[in-house]
């Protein structure tokens, strides 16, 4: 489970934007993982691809029993927090732009509809292959390619309205 950590935690960070729900999910997903165990069949896909499945069915879940609390929330309690290590090499001008990017993205991403959102996660941020997604969603392929397509637009067109230019 060790080297599915960071995969189910960063997928769990980009569907809530918030660190503290994307450890408590995570740990979710992990005891879901265990007491389910039984029930992956590697004849029917690859662990990660299962896991994943999991991970998503969680988040659904939760997305589900969070939707009142958010449209409640002001907007100011919704931004994500970020904190960014300094890494070698990086300069504190360009560690500032960073985390102001990747904050204004995890605003963009939080806009997005949850359908175009788990596309472009799956596909964009965890790197997975349209074969894999179509098994973790349920959904034909070539849903999957329109959702990821219809993702990457809608995002583009916040990020432009958020005044966020490529470099």
């Amino acid at each position: 489970m060790q080297r599915h950590t960071r995969r189910v935690y960063n997928l769990c960070y980009r569907f809530t934007g918030n660190a503290s729900s994307a450890e408590d999910l995570s740990q979710e997903v992990f005891l879901r993982v265990y007491k389910t165990l039984a029930s992956y069949q590697a004849g029917q896909g690859a662990f990660g691809t299962w896991l994943t499945s999991v991970t998503r069915n969680l988040l659904v879940d939760h997305y589900r029993r969070t939707r009142r609390d958010r449209l409640t929330d002001s907007i100011d309690e919704a931004l994500p927090e970020y904190q960014e290590l300094p890494s070698p090499g990086r300069t504190p001008d360009g560690l500032a732009q960073a985390a102001e990017l990747s904050e204004q993205l995890q605003r963009a991403m939080g806009r997005l509809s949850p359908e175009l959102r788990e596309a472009v996660i799956l596909r964009d941020l965890q790197g997975m292959e349209y074969g894999e997604i179509r098994a973790v969603l349920q959904i034909p392929e070539g849903t999957v390619k329109s959702r990821i397509n219809r993702g990457r637009i809608e995002l583009a067109r916040i990020l432009e309205e958020m005044g966020v230019r490529p470099a």
